[in-house]
């Protein structure tokens, strides 16, 4: 079965989303601004959601995990939870 290590940061709005992306891209630490920013309980880990499977994510955060490319941010990504940067570490 298919299995991916990932995280995330979970904010409530598309501008703040935006915002943390433009941090990550000019270098800023993924873990740093999930530890302050993100509204997910995984906040505490640096956004570490650790070991994923199919179908245990919503919809569009796991097409996001098992599709897009690893090693690169996604994202915003709009869940019924707010909106998503994600990174993908290890995909099999």
């Amino acid at each position: 079965m298919a299995k991916a290590l990932a995280r995330h940061i979970l904010v409530k709005t598309e501008a703040e989303a935006e915002q943390l992306k433009k941090r990550l891209d000019k270098g800023e630490d993924f873990a740093v601004l999930a530890k302050k920013h993100s509204i997910c309980p995984s906040a505490k880990r640096g956004g570490d959601l650790g070991e994923v499977r199919p179908g245990q994510m919503v919809r569009v955060i796991d097409q996001v995990i098992f599709k897009k490319p690893v090693r690169v941010v996604h994202g915003p990504v709009k869940s019924q939870f707010g909106y998503h940067l994600v990174q993908v570490f290890f995909r099999e």
